[in-house]
């Protein structure tokens, strides 16, 4: 038979770390009128940690009557009894400490390589002090990067990460953004989740660029030659990670092309022949959109589809909406995945709901299709007429230059509403039919778009949202 008593061996070592019996080491924490001196025991130590066991070698031992003296200015006397009590008892308690001192802890208990305490002090800031770490984010956000180089932190560089690029402008829209440091703003333009338009992220690095030239002047027409050599070595860069082809051609013009000197020529060329040309194939590579969190809660599209739909809505012919004034609220009311793929469950979340868009998954591809509703849906057996709904697809979700659209030709079939269907568009050109699948057909209420299989499509999920305007 066995028997444990770790408890009192705990409170045993705890009486020795509160005492002073036969100690042999001498800690001076602090630095000027704060240093501490702090008794401890070098057999504890040594065999606690692989720090102190190298610290107390002969080779690197100090001591003054027989006693080892061990010097740490830059830890405060507080922050090093903390880490004292876990080496002796395995205690630690944090719910007294402010959120500074949580982090400086951090920065401790990783200088004297207690790899135990890391993990847990991590978890601990990232969910009971997640108001300083977002009050403070530059400064630690900076620190944490350089702790991140040498492998450590990875949980509070993953929790920072993820939060910048979900919310940039709390990074960017900040006083201090000039301030970040080059190798950090060059890792996060690199990143494809960065949840920011283009043009707002190129306003910004000319900010910084700016920030770090403080006697160049903000008006680029006042820019004489050795001013725009000047900004030009700071920003090239980081030429290679805008997404030019992202920025709408209103904000190229007024806000990139004034800055022509310090881009390439083809490249200016490039972008002007992919707005003004659009159906012209470009034999270069352009750089893939960021994958931006969707703010309208789908899962299908990303939020740049539903600027699109917002200008063909409004019959744009041209030029887009921008993902930032887009005129309308997309409202998530239905996704056949999660209410249940039925036309009883379609019509329970969407009749009567006004203007509504869907949109629809197809199987093993990147393509979608869909429809616009200006008027309603309802279960009455009714059908409606008007000029306004349309069909579309786009062959590659991705590419935008693949979507089509096709509008209502004003018959008396334009919408219709059947119990028994889903969403119909038509003299059924587009719909759920009674077995809950999507079919298109060619049908007299709208042009027929040849990228859409005839017949019954094969679909993974359908999503339907309600359009208000601002």
């Amino acid at each position: 038979m066995t028997f444990e008593y770790s408890q009192e061996t705990v409170n045993d070592y705890e009486k020795l770390f509160e005492g002073d019996e036969e100690y042999d080491v001498i800690i001076y924490a602090g630095e000027n009128e704060n240093v501490k001196e702090i008794n401890a025991h070098s057999l504890i130590l040594r065999t606690r940690s692989q720090y102190f066991r190298t610290v107390f070698s002969e080779k690197w031992a100090e001591k003054k009557d027989g006693k080892f003296i061990f010097k740490k200015p830059n830890i405060s006397p507080q922050i090093f009894k903390i880490i004292l009590r876990f080496i002796y008892c395995g205690k630690i308690d944090l719910t007294n400490l402010r959120g500074s001192e949580v982090l400086k802890l951090l920065m401790a208990v990783d200088e004297l390589n207690i790899q135990t305490l890391i993990p847990c002090i991590q978890e601990y800031l990232i969910k009971q002090q997640h108001e300083f770490l977002q009050q403070n984010l530059i400064e630690i956000f900076e620190t944490i990067y350089q702790h991140y180089q040498h492998e450590s932190f990875t949980e509070l560089w993953n929790f920072y990460l993820d939060k910048i690029c979900k919310e940039p402008l709390l990074l960017f829209n900040s006083d201090k953004f000039v301030n970040l440091n080059a190798p950090l703003l060059e890792l996060l333009l690199k990143r494809d989740d960065l949840n920011l338009d283009e043009i707002i992220i190129w306003d910004s690095l000319i900010k910084w660029c700016l920030a770090q030239n403080p006697n160049i002047s903000q008006d680029v027409k006042k820019w004489n030659k050795d001013d725009a050599t000047i900004i030009e070595r700071v920003i090239h860069k980081f030429i290679p990670l805008i997404r030019f082809y992202d920025i709408s051609p209103e904000d190229f013009i007024s806000k990139v092309f004034p800055y022509k000197e310090l881009l390439p020529d083809d490249l200016i060329s490039n972008i002007f022949t992919f707005h003004m040309v659009p159906n012209k194939k470009l034999n270069i590579n352009i750089q893939p959109s960021r994958k931006k969190k969707c703010i309208y809660d789908s899962i299908l599209i990303e939020s740049e589809h539903f600027a699109v739909f917002a200008s063909w809505i409004d019959k744009k012919e041209s030029l887009h909406y921008n993902v930032r004034d887009i005129p309308y609220n997309f409202n998530l009311l239905y996704r056949a995945s999660r209410d249940g793929n039925t036309p009883a469950k379609f019509h329970n979340k969407c009749d009567n709901k006004g203007a509504t868009i869907v949109v629809v998954k197809m199987s093993n591809t990147k393509q979608i299709v869909g429809g616009y509703n200006p008027l309603l849906w309802n279960s009455d057996d009714s059908y409606l007429s008007t000029r306004d709904s349309f069909i579309f697809t786009f062959t590659n979700k991705m590419d935008f230059q693949t979507a089509k659209v096709v509008y209502s030709k004003g018959d008396n079939y334009s919408v219709q509403n059947y119990l028994v269907h889903g969403p119909v568009f038509g003299v059924v050109s587009l719909y759920v039919d009674t077995d809950h699948s999507w079919k298109y057909k060619v049908s007299p209420s709208y042009p027929k778009i040849d990228a859409i299989p005839l017949g019954k499509l094969s679909t993974d999920d359908y999503e339907v949202f309600q359009v208000i305007r601002k």
